[in-house]
């Protein structure tokens, strides 16, 4: 597969997240914060992330699956490799951090946390129907979710513009078993 190939749909997604209004944001966020508690396993533990201002979602949804499940780990980023994980503990416990991102402050926990989630929400700029994600091309996930349970529901949020019919994938890409968008909630992928 060519790289350029993923460039050219990153820069496409890019794009068409920025030029969205701040209305159509704000819509699609409290949408994708009352489908994200749907399937959502009371009792469990779950990872999210912090949604940068262009991704979907807010943190609303991050306090919504705290209000159901015993706990959600946020990523925090270091060196190149899989992602270390923290507590949220609510939004006023988040600090600016690298690549633009917010991060929750807390005792740090080893990337192998990941592998005791239940459903592992994770950020994509597009998914396709085969499960093939397009991240923004650091490696960070496909590293981490090689520690995921195999039975971890991996879950891509995106827009609805962002579920396409197929997408340029790596032998390394992890695929992802759902995809949780605005409209339709939660797809069922790879079928």
């Amino acid at each position: 597969m060519e790289p350029r190939e993923k460039a050219q749909w990153r820069q496409s997604v890019l794009t068409e997240r920025g030029a969205i209004s701040e209305q159509t944001r704000s819509t699609e966020s409290s949408a994708l914060t009352a489908h994200s508690i749907d399937l959502t396993i009371p009792g469990t533990t779950v990872c999210a992330y912090v949604p940068t201002r262009t991704e979907p979602g807010t943190t609303d949804l991050l306090d919504a699956l705290a209000a159901v499940v015993d706990r959600v780990l946020l990523p925090i980023t270091g060196t190149p490799g899989p992602l270390s994980w923290v507590e949220y503990t609510g939004v006023d416990a988040l600090r600016p951090a690298a690549y633009g991102l917010r991060e929750p402050v807390g005792p740090v926990l080893p990337p192998e946390t990941v592998a005791l989630a239940h459903t592992i929400f994770v950020p994509a700029l597009a998914v396709d129907l085969h499960g093939t994600r397009l991240g923004r091309g650091a490696g960070y996930y496909d590293r981490t979710l090689g520690l995921a349970s195999p039975t971890a529901r991996l879950v891509a949020v995106v827009r609805d513009s962002e579920l396409v019919e197929r997408l340029p994938a790596d032998p390394h890409d992890i695929p992802m078993g759902w995809a949780l968008t605005p409209t339709a909630g939660w797809t069922r992928l790879g079928r």
